[in-house]
């Protein structure tokens, strides 16, 4: 989800790719849904890990932040660290999984996180790209 939020509102101006401490996680269908809804579509979308990046020729040294949604994912990013200089932020974002007892509460729980995450992009990288922005 955050890998398309950042492309939607900012388009090219930095490379973004997402990762997580597994690769066995598909992109559920509530985080398909809530972005669609905002014009993003990440149903093709499946998570790496940082250990699958650099398998498949990512120098993690080449990016400058990680960003981290999750306490396992701050605790990988932190360990990068040793080998790479990069700087490493956590966003505490609502883990909407397991959250609410019908489709609309689910649907509810993730619309509150994609939104956390998008005002976070947008209080640390600014307004969104003008081209972008006017496509929303």
């Amino acid at each position: 989800m955050a890998e398309g939020l950042m492309k939607k509102l900012y388009g090219q101006r930095a490379y973004v790719q997402s990762a997580g401490v597994k690769n066995d996680m598909e992109v559920d269908g509530f985080s398909i849904a809530v972005c669609q809804e905002i014009g993003i579509e990440i149903a093709r979308h499946r998570a790496r890990s940082f250990d699958e990046m650099q398998e498949w020729g990512d120098d993690l040294g080449q990016f400058d932040l990680i960003i981290a949604l999750s306490p396992a994912s701050q605790r990988m990013a932190l360990e990068l660290t040793r080998l790479y200089h990069l700087e490493v932020e956590y966003w505490p974002i609502l883990d909407p999984s397991g959250l609410g007892e019908t489709r609309e509460a689910k649907l509810a729980a993730y619309r509150q996180a994609r939104n956390q995450i998008r005002d976070r992009m947008i209080a640390r990288f600014g307004p969104p790209s003008e081209s972008e922005d006017a496509k929303s």
